[in-house]
């Protein structure tokens, strides 16, 4: 028998202990062993739980019983960083769904967990496997780029704000109503969330080791109607994406809403779900869809972990015995990142506007690939919006900063990256 003891019996923890209790049987043929969850640690012991396991409010009363593995569900940085790291130490295993916790020190506890199992599938897109993949599924493979739908707030109001022309408001208030967004959505809405997913993909599959800190990380609190309407126009969609690229000289790594031609896969995933499409080198294109939130859901993917570890699987924790790639590879600064772009800003409405703005764009070697004149005046200036071939970021920013300079053009132009 495999003891199991829980650290944050929340939403997630109760459905974990629920649910090992209430597919026993399956679980049980499945991993060869009964597996059986013992205890939990909560904040307060005065709140209900409805989970039929002994409940403490020491942390450490987990950490020093005789369990075999500790379910880490606390949320944070460092609090939980001290307990797996006391867990390891006290040579038990562990899985995690903490994604802040792995943004910030997976590679010290890849150090402490040495050859005990520390899997953290829960970390990246709930109920989906894609931990896994990479580690496993599509290890023969370099992969040549993750792009991924990572957080289901952000996708939930972007869907609302283009099918249904929701202002982001609106759409915002209505996501915090439902529960899919907090009273203070930064995190998701301000990319953070998706960023910290981002960096445990991108360590596994390139052995890049960044911090949120060193990447760029932008929200969708910026996407207008306007913006919407050219998307739609053009055959985009709008989504918020986590993108890792492998190019010659080093990883791309950034969180951006992002221009998806509608004919991609990624663009069709609507509402809380997440998505995230997979390139390699043999294995070409693979597609990972499902629910990215949700206590049952993340559950499923903590008791997959533990189930693992009954079967005597472990490894290295982010899937790799020495550096990938010979520790070639490097994350390439922001200022080299590649993309198409689509720029939006207010001109004067008099002749000779629009030779004042290619000019200005072509001296920074930036080409317009379309472009779209909305002809409603405020202030005798009209909306121009158009995109450009792939250019590097400075040469965007430095367009933009002539463009800036021009009297005939505001100082309010805004720009979102395109993929397709």
């Amino acid at each position: 028998m495999i003891k199991v003891g829980i650290l944050g019996v929340g939403t997630v923890g109760t459905s974990v202990a629920n649910i090992l209790k209430k597919n026993r049987d399956i679980i049980s043929a499945r991993a060869g062993v009964e597996i059986v969850p013992v205890i939990g640690s909560v904040r307060s012991l005065d709140k209900k739980r409805d989970v039929d396991i002994e409940l403490t409010d020491n942390s450490m009363d987990i950490i020093d019983s005789d369990v075999d593995i500790i379910v880490e569900l606390i949320g944070g940085v460092e609090e939980p960083y001290i307990l797996v790291s006391k867990a390891l130490e006290s040579g038990k295993s562990v899985v995690t769904a903490n994604k802040a916790l792995l943004a910030y020190h997976r590679y010290e506890l890849q150090e402490k967990a040495g050859d005990l199992p520390l899997f953290y599938e829960a970390s990246v897109a709930g109920g989906i496997p894609i931990i896994g993949a990479l580690r496993n599924g599509l290890s023969a493979n370099h992969i040549e780029s993750i792009v991924g739908i990572l957080n289901g707030t952000c996708n939930y109001m972007l869907t609302k704000m283009i099918k249904e022309g929701v202002s982001y408001g609106d759409v915002l208030k209505e996501a915090q109503e439902l529960g899919y967004a907090e009273a203070d959505p930064t995190f998701d809405v301000g990319g953070f969330d998706a960023a910290h997913k981002l960096l445990i993909l991108a360590s596994i599959a390139y052995g890049i080791d960044a911090k949120p800190e060193d990447i760029l990380i932008e929200g969708i609190d910026n996407i207008s109607q306007t913006d919407v309407d050219f998307a739609k126009e053009f055959g985009y969609e709008i989504k918020l994406l986590g993108v890792a690229k492998r190019r010659e000289n080093g990883v791309e790594l950034r969180v951006h809403a992002t221009m998806v031609k509608d004919t991609h896969p990624i663009a069709k995933v609507d509402g809380v779900m997440n998505a995230v499409s997979v390139v390699g080198d043999s294995v070409g294109q693979t597609m990972f869809y499902g629910p990215g939130a949700g206590g049952d859901a993340t559950a499923s993917a903590v008791i997959a972990d533990i189930i693992e570890i009954a079967r005597g699987n472990k490894g290295p924790m982010l899937g790799y015995k020495r550096g990938l790639e010979g520790e070639a590879l490097k994350l390439l600064e922001t200022d080299e990142i590649e993309s198409k772009y689509y720029l939006k800003l207010k001109v004067t409405d008099e002749p000779g506007v629009l030779a004042s703005v290619t000019s200005a764009l072509s001296k920074e070697r930036i080409s317009i690939s379309s472009i779209l004149q909305k002809e409603s005046k405020v202030e005798n200036r009209v909306r121009l919006l158009l995109t450009t071939h792939r250019c590097k970021e400075r040469d965007i920013k430095a367009a933009i900063n002539s463009l800036k300079a021009l009297d005939c053009v505001g100082d309010n132009i805004s720009f979102i990256r395109i993929e397709e």
